[in-house]
Formats: structure tokens, sequence, C-alpha cells
């Protein structure tokens, strides 16, 4: 399933949002060196399922999800081992996929239904900006008119 921009009768693309107006700024974030132990308690004080991993010079090197903690778990019980012990960078995602600010929704909604990722980090000129999210874009699909589908 590929959707692009919607069409009208002229055959001009319609002009969607982008998700920079829809994308989170106030990113709770991890650095690779932290204590995964840490990380998971910061997740489940603060209600997030995930977020941006980024090195001393603020630049992105990964994410850090619910699924890589679960991870803890397992080698944990494994290994017979206290669970918690290590560090981000032994748990995240190396592999990150990102989009840029000026990236429709639609575009955003089809990278979600062709990927199993929950959220994406959002950059300009490869600088982290902020986050998008499934139910961002949700929010997004509301606003959408019925006159522009």
């Amino acid at each position: 399933m590929n959707f692009k921009g919607a069409r009208v009768a002229s055959d001009q693309a319609i002009k969607y949002e982008t998700i920079a107006d829809y994308m989170a700024t106030d990113l709770i974030t991890f650095t690779p060196d932290q204590e995964i132990a840490q990380a998971i308690d910061i997740m489940l004080t603060k209600r997030i399922s995930g977020g941006p991993v980024l090195n001393e010079k603020r630049e992105l090197v990964g994410m850090l999800s619910e699924k890589d903690c679960l991870k803890v778990l397992v080698q944990s019980s494994y290994h017979n081992m206290p669970s918690g012990k290590g560090l981000v960078k032994d748990y995240m995602s190396e592999n990150v996929k990102t989009l840029e600010m000026d990236t429709d929704v639609v575009a955003c909604a089809n990278e979600f239904l062709n990927t199993y990722f929950r959220r994406f980090p959002v950059t300009q000129n490869g600088i982290l900006k902020g986050q998008i999210s499934r139910r961002d874009i949700m929010r997004a699909a509301q606003k959408i008119k019925a006159t522009t589908w």
C-alpha cells in the first residue's frame, strides 16, 4: 500500500501540512553511556515508549524503545543475572530511519504503514529537531477536511 498526495480534478497535487506542525519538540533523550536501568525508570516515570539517543555532540546515534528494553529482561533471565545491568548503547537500535521537517503528513503516514516503527526522529539538515509518532499523525488526520480527500 503506497499513498501519495491526493489529486484534484486539474491533476495538481494537494499540499498537506508538514510533520513540523505536529511533531514533539520537547523530547526526553538518552545517552549511549547511560545505565539502561535508569533509562527504563525514566521511560516508566515519564510514560513514554521510547526516545532518541544522542552522543556528547548531541548527534542522533540511535533510538531506545520499549521493545529494546524488553531485551534486558530476556537476557537477564537467560544469563541468570540481575535485571537492569548494561548501558543504553548495548540495547538501543542504531539503524535509525529519520524524516525531514518538510515531510507532509500523508507521506509520513505512508512511512508508518510500511514500517514497524512507532515514531521517527525528525531532522533538518541532519540535526535532530523533534520526533513524530503515529498518534501525532492521527491528530493531523483529524484536521484534514473531507474536501481534501
